[in-house]
């Protein structure tokens, strides 16, 4: 896979005081992890999974936060039953053996009281790789619907080819 990307949004359910650490739980029906790649050079297919769980925790005051997310690799959606059955078999993500893709955060790094950058380890089929998110979105505010703090944000990762 030449890129991976991760579009998030979590939505929080914390009650924590304004300048103390808040954790969010991550929505999964908000929250859409891509990738996409060549499809033989003819064109660049870019398919998503449709589970998704984790909890994002910030403190705006300390400038320090964490990400855990856990996808369902039996979720992959390529728009064509056909080939989500071909992409968890063994040659791709071997969904049987290896049934979710996890990023574990080691370092949030801020600008301002904004996550820039998400640093951390990448874990799909059993290889942990460290891949560095860059935010290229992040807002939070109160729910319009739910009356709770929610933030949304969009972040990034490009495979150089090491990735698994």
């Amino acid at each position: 896979m030449n890129r991976f990307a991760l579009l998030a949004a979590a939505a929080a359910f914390s009650t924590a005081a304004l300048a103390a650490p808040e954790t969010y739980v991550i929505e999964g029906t908000h929250t859409m992890p891509t990738f996409s790649y060549s499809h033989f050079g003819y064109s660049t297919q870019t398919s998503r999974f449709d589970k998704t769980t984790g909890s994002i925790t910030l403190d705006k005051a300390a400038r320090t936060g964490s990400v855990d997310v856990t996808i369902d690799t039996t979720s992959v959606n390529t728009s064509y039953p056909l080939f989500n059955q071909h992409i968890q078999g063994e040659d791709f993500f071997d969904t049987a053996k290896y049934p979710t893709i996890t990023y574990k955060s080691t370092k949030v790094n801020f600008d301002g009281d904004k996550p820039a950058t998400i640093e951390g380890n990448l874990t799909v089929k059993g290889i942990t790789k460290p891949v560095t998110l860059t935010v290229t979105s992040f807002h939070c505010m109160p729910h319009p619907m739910l009356k709770k703090d929610a933030c949304g944000a969009n972040a990034t990762a490009t495979d150089t080819g090491d990735t698994p």
